[in-house]
């Protein structure tokens, strides 16, 4: 099950466990089951003086095994085999029952510990799955700390009639209690503050009362992480708040031209710019949401910006790095059938249709890449394309057309995306040529049609291009003194991540440069009056 150099890897961690618990398998018959067992079997003979295991468990969900600390009525379940993307995560949940502290925020950890209420959660994950470890990490620590909290991990491949008769068809998915709690990445803060009533506001009251910023950056993408590096090194008060850190790289697989690094994950990039920008004193306030912006009144006084909770920021200068999201297709049955057939990352939700019939709408890069890969995994894919060719790379189009279970449709309209009994069972194209509407029976339909800028909040306060873009000069710089903008959510051409994390050093040092050039207010205003300790870069 596990080769010899992850044992001794395994082996090494394990070394860490301080406090004595009990694996508690239920297993049936299956080659998953004995697969199981063997993967059990090794983790105890490698702290069997901590570690004891079990095979009378009953449960339901066969094979599956607990982790049950000694004294305590912790409720952490695996349903499957937690191997992959997912063996991180069983690393991780034997250290926390073992006792050994995780790396959250003590805040964090506290309230977890004062949850009350009984919250059954159930979370489907793949193995494949990049966004699924946080959301599988986040759940597993909650029930280890919190006894009235029961965790139940379930590998959806392990489990096919079970995912089947849930309509499953996006992972991670979430479900509390019985009803659907979420589906996507989800951060460990973000389902705390989701199921603690009052948390809102108490967040809210909390960030109102921050002093002024010299530096406020509005999202922790590659652009807003390199915005705040390049504006603490300054030494001026720094803060970033953003909806989730690492933006949208949370979401891509690879990275292999991000210059020095040869290749690595979205996951551990956005981590990484995380970790680097900590490293310096900015104030990192997750999971905001920003809903408006107000201008400063008066040359040198304090720009503010609203946030979805209720409560607000204010700061000298704002630099925007919001970045952008998927587009939507914005045809019927899109919304109504988001992840119940309408997906939008591959990698992730790819295993769902094994042996099943997709689409991937939009023939770029990302569409063909995305075609290439679920080729390998479901019976047959449809490639639709509104323009009358691929755009995608040669060589990535070549690899495409000699696949034997893909269809490629260009000059096509999507029109439909169809549906019944509450999932997706097939799409319609019009021919552009013809004018003749097709019907495609499938079962999944993946979008790939590129990004939307995050600037609806900023209309009629920041001047935006056509396309919703916030329009920058050479320097970063709005149509609005002191407010600056970098990264996905700008004009500036070629959305990449080392573009984008350029153009935030650059908005940082812009911003800088604006600071020591304004003007002090009238007495009044304390935190207006303040002027930036510059020091040398």
């Amino acid at each position: 099950m596990l080769d010899d150099q992850l044992k001794t890897q395994l082996s090494a961690y394990l070394e860490r466990v301080q406090q004595p618990f009990e694996l508690v398998a239920s297993l049936n018959d299956s080659d998953t089951s004995r697969e199981m067992l063997e993967l059990l079997q090794t983790i105890q003979s490698l702290r069997s003086d901590k570690i004891t295991l079990r095979t009378d468990g009953n449960d339901a969900r066969k094979p599956s095994f607990s982790l049950q600390r000694v004294g305590s009525t912790s409720q952490l379940r695996f349903a499957g085999l937690p191997l992959g993307h997912e063996f991180t995560s069983l690393v991780l949940a034997l250290l926390w029952t073992g006792g050994h502290p995780p790396k959250a925020e003590q805040e964090v950890l506290d309230q977890i510990d004062a949850l009350e209420g009984d919250f059954n959660f159930e979370v489907y994950m793949s193995l494949s799955c990049h966004n699924c470890p946080d959301v599988v990490q986040a759940l597993s620590l909650m029930a280890i700390r919190n006894p009235r909290i029961k965790t139940t991990v379930i590998e959806g491949g392990a489990f096919q009639e079970e995912v089947n008769r849930r309509e499953v068809m996006a992972v991670p998915m979430v479900f509390l209690n019985g009803q659907v709690f979420g589906s996507g990445r989800m951060l460990l803060e973000e389902i705390v503050a989701k199921i603690d009533t009052g948390a809102a506001a108490k967040e809210a009251a909390k960030l109102s009362a921050k002093e002024a910023f010299d530096v406020l950056i509005i999202g922790g993408g590659p652009a807003g992480a390199a915005a705040a590096v390049y504006a603490a090194r300054k030494g001026i008060r720094t803060g970033v708040a953003a909806e989730r850190f690492g933006g949208q790289v949370n979401d891509t697989l690879g990275i292999e031209n991000y210059i020095s690094v040869l290749e690595t994950d979205g996951p551990k990039f956005a981590a990484a710019l995380e970790a680097h920008t900590r490293a310096y004193n900015v104030d990192i306030m997750n999971l905001q949401l920003a809903e408006r912006l107000i201008p400063a009144t008066e040359p040198g006084g304090l720009i503010e910006v609203k946030l979805a909770n209720g409560g607000s920021l204010k700061s000298k200068t704002v630099i925007l790095s919001t970045g952008a999201r998927w587009r939507n297709v914005n045809v019927p049955g899109e919304a109504e059938y988001k992840n119940k057939g309408v997906a939008y990352c591959p990698h992730c939700d790819g295993p769902l249709f094994k042996g099943k019939r997709v689409s991937v709408i939009g023939g770029g890069n990302s569409g063909v890449e995305a075609a290439i890969d679920l080729a390998g995994v479901v019976a047959h894919v449809t490639l639709v394309e509104f323009a009358d060719q691929l755009k995608a790379d040669a060589v990535l189009v070549n690899k495409l057309k000699s696949l034997p279970n893909v269809t490629i449709h260009t000059n096509a309209q999507t029109t439909e995306i169809t549906g019944a009994d509450g999932k997706v069972n097939g799409l319609k194209y019009k021919d552009r040529a013809t004018n003749v509407e097709h019907t495609v029976q499938l079962e999944g339909v993946f979008v790939q049609i590129g990004l939307v800028p995050n600037t609806e909040w900023l209309k009629g306060t920041v001047e935006l291009s056509r396309f919703g873009e916030i329009i920058v000069d050479a320097h970063g710089r709005t149509n609005i003194p002191g407010v600056f903008a970098a990264g996905d959510c700008t004009t500036v051409p070629y959305k990449q991540i080392v573009i984008a994390a350029g153009e935030g050093s650059k908005a940082a040092l812009s911003a800088f440069d604006h600071l020591i050039r304004m003007p002090v207010v009238a007495e009044g205003t304390k935190a207006q009056a303040a002027q930036p300790e510059a020091v040398a870069a």
